[in-house]
């Protein structure tokens, strides 16, 4: 007999709670089958098989919390599913119907009836059903990709409706069918937005947070782009987007400033040596900031392949505590999203964070003359105890510059 435990937690993190088990007691699984999923302030954690074996006993639940290191399940390598044991079950398959059996002490029969019948949702996955709760889609509406049209967690990210149901929004998504009267729904938040939530509201109340703006002139870097793209992806095996350059100018930037690329700590201004820089991403799960290390070192191929690797990993809720923590400074893009200017919140203990925004044709004055020109509006959201109005200022400035004339990059100027 061996133990399960929770995976050990790294300082920041003080506890987990379990979202979902994908096996049974007395299921037999093989090594490296993913058992549990245990969500933390940061990042989701998968609990897997340490053997070929069966789980004998769930010692924790979903929705418990536990603590790192701690015993969730207990577990006998080796052992195959008996007679008395529950057979493997496939998350997204319906358990079979259990037939009705004699009392143990010889009385009359005891009838189990098949649950199905009783309630239509509970042969469903857990994580089928966990999905429903919270989105309130009805998984009967729902076209299914499994055995036998099972509906499966995957089903219920992208629900399709079925071909014979009525039942649409105006974007053809499964919505609960209206009874006439105004409804609401209520879920817990989870942990990832509960933690975010928190961080924001102290960033607005702990800081001192100001935010200055200016515009940029993005027909130089579009004109880059278009010329050189099908030779870098050719040559690097990944498409060269717009966020390389914003990055690599931030870098140099926060060299020329070490003031934006520092952090607070307590009374103690700290100033980073080294540039890592948070790229926020939206996810399933809330916000995420991946950080790429190093960035001064890393070259605009490296800076491609990394954001997406990371957003990749962000969607599909693999992010590591490692990957997202230690950023001295945060660049986030809402412009991906449409929008047109905002005031980005800083990611404490940082003292600043960049905001891209979307990149708009607008009439300009240039030379005495109006010209159509893609801008896009830049936003600095700084702390104002550690970054004076000049700084901040002449670091978006900087920025600007180096984003309007890439050449600046490359001869160092």
């Amino acid at each position: 007999m061996a133990d399960i435990k929770a995976p050990v937690f790294p300082e920041s993190v003080a506890d987990g709670t379990i979202v979902e088990w994908h096996v049974t007691e007395g299921q037999q699984v093989n090594r490296d089958d993913l058992l549990a999923e245990i969500e933390t302030d940061k990042v989701v954690l998968e609990v897997v098989a340490p053997d070929n074996g069966v789980v004998t006993k769930i010692v924790k639940q979903v929705d418990d919390t536990v603590l790192s290191d701690e015993l969730i399940a207990e577990f006998e390598a080796g052992a195959s599913a008996g007679a008395d044991s529950a057979p493997a079950v496939d998350p997204d398959q319906p358990a079979a119907p259990v037939q009705a059996k004699q009392a143990a002490d010889g009385g009359e029969p005891v009838q189990v009836t098949d649950k199905k019948n009783e309630d239509d949702h509970k042969d469903q996955s857990p994580a089928v059903r966990k999905a429903a709760k919270e989105s309130g889609v009805d998984p009967k509406e729902v076209e299914g990709s499994g055995r036998g049209g099972r509906v499966t967690k995957t089903d219920m990210a992208n629900p399709t409706l079925k071909a014979d149901s009525s039942i649409k929004s105006d974007s053809g998504r499964p919505v609960a069918e209206s009874t006439g009267e105004r409804t609401e729904k209520r879920v817990p938040m989870t942990r990832l937005r509960k933690t975010v939530a928190n961080r924001l509201l102290a960033a607005s109340q702990e800081t001192a947070m100001l935010t200055t703006f200016n515009e940029v002139n993005m027909k130089p870097l579009m004109d880059m782009r278009a010329k050189y793209k099908d030779q870098f992806e050719k040559r690097h095996g990944v498409r060269l987007g717009f966020m390389s350059l914003f990055v690599k100018a931030a870098t140099e930037a926060l060299k020329r400033f070490p003031a934006v690329n520092a952090s607070l700590d307590g009374d103690d201004i700290v100033y980073h040596g080294f540039y890592d820089i948070g790229v926020a991403v939206s996810s399933d799960r809330g916000l995420v900031v991946p950080v790429l290390r190093d960035t001064d070192r890393m070259s605009m191929a490296d800076v491609e392949s990394r954001i997406r690797e990371l957003g990749g990993l962000a969607q599909k809720g693999k992010l590591g505590i490692s990957d997202m923590t230690g950023g001295t400074f945060t660049i986030s893009n809402g412009g991906v999203f449409g929008s047109l200017m905002s005031t980005p919140i800083l990611n404490p203990p940082q003292t600043a964070i960049l905001g891209m925004h979307a990149i708009n044709d607008r009439p300009m004055a240039v030379d005495g003359k109006v010209e159509i020109l893609p801008m896009m509006y830049l936003a600095l959201s700084y702390d104002h105890r550690m970054i004076d109005g000049k700084e901040a200022v002449q670091f978006l400035v900087t920025i600007k510059e180096l984003v309007e004339d890439p050449a600046m990059l490359l001869l160092d100027l």
